[in-house]
């Protein structure tokens, strides 16, 4: 039956998202009243699987709450109010929070990073030529992200192994390879908080020009608390760092599967840009988030009560036929490409969006540049995880 499955389980994620079960259920149950089976997430919820659907979803904040229960599907969150990060609001308590960090995330901003990430990526490349074979995750796909985090934070570059693990501890709890399990995660993120903790104390005696500076200081009466701080550290540490280096790792894939894109790209520079869009619609980092219904809704025919939990799913709508003509197909010159990596649209669209794209165009432009083959060199191994859709090594070479 196309029901009798969890689309929550970790084990269906293990060789990436289950396409097959997303085109049944947008076909025949686009809002899925699916039962839980994991007794640390919630107990059952309306799985949403259509482009059109979950672009609405995120445009009606009002009726749809971030805030209510959390975007997360965890069945109790007695520390909701301790541990509520940007992503589990509404506004305008999301708008006032929002309003302050942008200022760090301006156009302007993003723009003076552009030189020095060039400078940095060719070190990577340069190293990974030299490597002859270089597991790919590791060398560049994970450091070009950590050094922009850090560097934007302000974080020492001696200390940016430490975000890499803590966020992979957070992440990986349900993989075998990260042993910890959710006890870890808690105190990973726990010791992340507290790293954040002492680096605002350390900018408001000692202000420097980075972004952390910038948030803990007073904006027209109104400032970043130090919990508020913390938190918000802690979900850019995993967001900025977890999400990027999986989309770029899932793009050099898609490309070494479709070598006839990676002549196209090398062929054409200029085609970057669009190459970026459709590996972010190919990769989709994050697969889920949760919103709770504010009232009485009715959609297809499903009537979703007040209360109800409506979780999204991202990697559906990305392969929806109804959106991208053959959705299947790598196609770096797909236009137009309204995929919804970054969220559909609404308050949470995601706040380092041209921060993730400019790291991608200055890392595959130089690549294209100076690569004329990528090839695999080793077993792909993917994180087993309904939420992110990871790749954890890509052993490559690169000529």
């Amino acid at each position: 039956m196309i029901t009798d499955f969890d689309i929550q389980s970790h084990d269906l994620y293990v060789n990436g998202p289950p396409f097959e079960r997303f085109d049944d259920l947008r076909r025949e149950h686009p809002v899925f009243r699916h039962q839980g089976v994991n007794e640390r997430e919630i107990e059952w919820f309306w799985a949403l699987t259509r482009h059109a659907d979950i672009v609405n979803v995120s445009r009606q904040w009002q009726t749809f709450s971030s805030g209510r229960e959390g975007a997360l599907m965890m069945a109790e969150r007695p520390e909701m109010e301790l541990a509520r990060m940007l992503i589990d609001m509404d506004p305008p308590e999301h708008s006032r929070l929002r309003g302050l960090v942008d200022r760090g995330f301006t156009p302007k901003a993003i723009r003076l990073l552009t030189e020095h990430y060039v400078e940095v990526t060719h070190q990577l490349i340069d190293e990974a030529i030299a490597a002859g074979e270089t597991e790919f995750v590791t060398a560049v796909a994970s450091e070009l992200p950590l050094i922009a985090i850090t560097e934007m934070l302000g974080i020492p570059h001696e200390d940016r192994r430490k975000v890499f693990d803590w966020s992979n501890r957070m992440i990986g709890a349900t993989d075998p390879d990260y042993s910890g399990g959710i006890d870890d995660a808690a105190e990973a993120a726990e010791e992340l908080y507290l790293y954040a903790s002492s680096l605002a104390g350390d900018r408001r005696q000692n202000p420097r020009d980075d972004i952390i500076s910038i948030l803990v200081s007073d904006h027209d009466g109104d400032v970043l608390s130090e919990h508020e701080f913390n938190v918000f550290v802690l979900l850019l540490s995993v967001a900025g760092n977890e999400t990027t280096r999986n989309a770029i790792s899932h793009g050099l894939l898609a490309m070494i599967e479709n070598p006839d894109q990676w002549d196209l790209l090398r062929s054409d520079p200029g085609l970057v840009n669009s190459a970026v869009e459709e590996m972010l619609r190919w990769a989709t980092p994050v697969n889920t988030f949760r919103r709770t219904a504010q009232n009485d809704v009715e959609l297809h025919g499903e009537q979703i009560k007040e209360g109800d939990s409506v979780v999204m799913y991202y990697a559906s709508a990305n392969r929806d036929p109804e959106v991208f003509e053959d959705p299947y197909r790598f196609d770096i010159t797909r236009s137009p490409n309204p995929h919804i990596a970054f969220g559909g649209g609404g308050p949470h669209f995601c706040l380092g969006a041209s921060l993730a794209r400019l790291e991608m165009r200055t890392l595959f432009g130089e690549l294209a540049r100076r690569c004329e083959r990528v090839e695999l060199a080793g077993e792909v191994h993917r994180l087993r995880n309904a939420f992110i859709n990871g790749i954890k090594t890509l052993p490559v070479r690169l000529s």
